[in-house]
C-alpha cells in the first residue's frame, strides 16, 4: 500500500502539542465516512486496515509520552481526564475517540481511515487478530478474551427512557454499570485498569460503546436533551483532553455533529439496537448470560460479619447500621445488615415520596404499613437511600480482573436470580471499579438503593440483605480478590433522582 512518510522530524516534532492537533483540519468530514465492524473494516476499500495497523505500530514505537504522536500520550489523557460513575461519561469518551482517530489520519497519511469498532453483541469474542498480532497485542496479558458473561439488555429496555445520569431510568448510567464496565472487568489486564487505553482493544470497545449509545438515541434524538437544553452549556462549556486541547460539550451531542457544530462527521454502519444475546456454547449446552455460575440460582448465603453501629456520617447522610470486614473471593456471599430502629419508618418515607415524585422509579400504588413506633432520627427528612463499601481494597490477584460482582439488594431467599434479580440490582464491583475509585484518592463506593426499594416494595423491615454475586470469565482468580472495611446501608436527605426537563428544540437545533 501506499503511505505519506513521515520523516523523523515530522514525526517526533511536528505535531508535539495538544494544540497543534486541535488546529488541523477534520479530515473525517468527508461525505459517507462510516465506521465499520472491525470484519468489515478489514476488507474496506481506502487501506483502512493497513493503514491502522502502520499507525498503530508508529504510535506504540514512540516512547516520548508527550507528543501526541505516542501511545502513552493518550493514555495519559485518558487517566488524567476521563469521568467514570458521574455525568458526561459517555459524551467525554466520544470526543476522545475523535480526536484519537484524527491522530490516526494524520500518522498513517490516510484521509479515510476510521476507528473500526467490536460488536460484542453479536461475538462476544475478541477479534483474533488482537491476540496474534504485535501490534494489536497488549504489552501485559489479558485475563480472558471472551466477553459474553458481561453482556446484558437492560439498557435498550422500553424502561431505559432517560438519558442524563441521576434520572430515573438513565440510559448512561445503566449502561456504564453494564455491559461497559463487566467487559472490562473481563478482559482484566490493563483494560481493569484506567490505564486501559494501553490494550488496543480499548478503542474497538469504546466505539462499540458510541455506536450502542448513538443506536439508542435514534432516530430523533427523543430521549436526549436537545443542544439548547442547559445540559450541554453548564459550567466548563467544554471537556478538556489535555492542556490547549478541548471539545465543547455540545459538539459531542451525536456523532453527526462530533468535533464541529456545522459539518457531518461521521456515521456508523449499523445503527440498530441489540434485541438478543448471542447465543454461548459451553459444555454442551446454551448457558443464559445471567447465569453467574452452573450452580447458582438463589440467593448466595449469609456471610458472618460483626456489626457497625448506626451514626452520621456528615450533616446530611446517616449510617442506619453496617457489618465490617468484608471479604470476597470466588464464592458469592451475603451480607445481614441489621438497621435502627427508627430506619423503619424513615425507609417507608422515602419510598412513599419518590413514589409520589418519581413515579417512573418503580409502582405508583400505596406505600406498605409502616412501624410507627419509632421516631426518625434526629427528625431528619430523609429522601433516598444507598449502600456504602468504604476502605475498598483489592490484592494483587484481584486487580489483574478476570471477574466481577453482581450487587443486589434483598433478593428473597427461593427465588431464580435470572427471573427477579433485575428489580433488585444495584450494581456492578470489580477491580475496574475500584481502579476508577482509586484515580481519584481513597476508594469509597456508593450504589444508589431508593430505585430497588420502590421496585421491590420494600417491607417495613430493619433487615437489609445485600448480596455480591461472583461472575467469571473462563478465566478467574482465586481466593480473596477485594476487601471492604465496611459495609453500610445510609439515608440521606439529597433527592434519589433529578428531574428530566424537557426542552423544545430551538431554531438552531440540528436534528440528531
Amino acid at each position: 500500500m501506499s503511505h505519506l512518510k513521515l520523516d523523523r522530524r515530522t514525526f517526533l516534532g511536528g505535531a508535539a502539542s495538544a494544540l497543534s492537533l486541535a488546529a488541523l483540519p477534520s479530515f473525517a468530514q468527508i461525505s459517507g465516512q462510516r465506521r465499520l465492524e472491525w470484519q468489515q473494516f478489514k476488507v474496506a476499500p481506502d487501506n483502512q486496515y493497513s493503514s491502522f495497523l502502520y499507525a498503530v505500530g508508529l504510535m506504540r514505537g514512540n516512547n516520548n509520552a508527550n507528543d501526541p504522536n505516542s501511545w502513552q500520550y493518550w493514555v495519559n489523557v485518558h487517566v488524567n481526564y476521563c469521568p467514570h460513575r458521574t455525568p458526561y461519561f459517555l459524551a467525554w469518551h466520544r470526543g476522545y475517540l475523535w480526536y484519537f482517530e484524527r491522530r490516526l489520519q494524520i500518522i498513517s497519511g490516510n484521509n479515510r481511515l476510521m476507528l473500526p469498532y467490536w460488536d460484542w453483541y453479536r461475538n462476544p469474542t475478541i477479534p483474533s487478530e488482537f491476540t496474534t498480532l504485535a501490534n494489536l497485542y497488549p504489552s501485559n496479558s489479558r485475563v480472558n478474551t471472551n466477553v459474553y458473561s458481561a453482556l446484558d439488555l437492560t439498557p435498550f429496555q422500553a424502561s431505559t427512557v432517560n438519558f442524563q445520569r441521576g434520572t430515573v431510568n438513565s440510559f448512561e448510567e445503566r449502561f456504564e454499570t453494564r455491559p461497559h464496565n463487566p467487559v472490562h472487568n473481563l478482559i482484566g489486564g490493563s483494560m481493569a485498569t484506567m490505564q486501559s487505553p494501553l490494550d488496543p482493544i480499548f478503542f474497538l470497545h469504546h466505539c462499540n460503546v458510541d455506536r450502542l449509545w448513538h443506536a439508542w438515541a435514534l432516530p430523533d434524538g427523543r430521549t436526549m436533551p436537545v443542544t439548547s437544553s442547559p445540559y450541554w452549556s453548564g459550567a466548563p462549556a467544554s471537556f478538556v483532553y489535555a492542556p490547549g486541547l478541548t471539545m465543547p460539550k455540545v459538539e459531542t451531542y451525536s456523532p453527526r455533529r462530533a468535533g464541529t457544530i456545522r459539518t457531518t462527521a461521521y456515521d456508523y454502519d449499523n445503527t440498530s439496537r441489540p434485541t438478543s444475546l448471542p447465543q454461548q456454547a459451553q459444555a454442551g449446552r446454551i448457558i443464559r448470560v445471567q447465569a453467574e455460575g452452573p450452580q447458582l440460582r438463589q440467593r448466595p448465603p449469609l456471610g458472618l460479619f460483626k456489626a457497625t453501629p448506626a451514626r452520621d456520617i456528615t450533616a446530611d447522610e446517616r449510617a442506619i447500621g453496617g457489618v465490617k470486614g468484608v471479604a470476597l473471593n470466588e464464592q458469592s456471599i451475603s451480607a445481614l445488615v441489621t438497621a435502627e430502629a427508627s430506619s423503619v419508618q424513615s425507609i417507608q418515607d422515602v419510598i412513599a415520596t419518590t413514589e409520589e415524585e418519581f413515579p417512573d422509579a418503580g409502582t405508583t400504588s400505596a406505600s406498605a404499613p409502616a412501624d410507627t413506633s419509632a421516631s426518625t432520627s434526629k427528625a431528619k427528612k430523609f429522601r433516598s437511600a444507598k449502600v456504602v463499601l468504604d476502605n475498598v481494597a483489592i490484592t494483587n490477584a484481584g486487580a489483574s480482573g478476570g471477574y466481577f460482582y453482581k450487587v443486589y439488594l434483598n433478593l428473597p431467599e427461593n427465588a431464580d436470580i435470572d427471573t427477579v434479580g433485575p428489580k433488585h440490582f444495584l450494581g456492578t464491583l470489580g477491580a475496574f471499579e475500584i481502579a476508577g475509585e482509586a484515580h481519584h484518592g481513597s476508594v469509597t463506593l456508593e450504589y444508589p438503593a431508593t430505585g430497588a426499594m420502590v421496585k421491590i416494595r420494600a417491607r417495613p423491615t430493619r433487615e437489609h440483605v445485600i448480596s455480591f454475586v461472583r461472575v467469571d470469565g473462563t478465566s478467574a482468580p482465586t481466593g480473596q480478590v477485594i476487601a471492604a472495611g465496611e459495609l453500610r446501608v445510609e439515608l440521606s436527605t439529597e433527592a434519589p433522582f433529578i428531574k428530566s426537563k424537557k426542552v423544545k428544540p430551538g431554531r438552531n437545533d440540528i436534528p440528531y
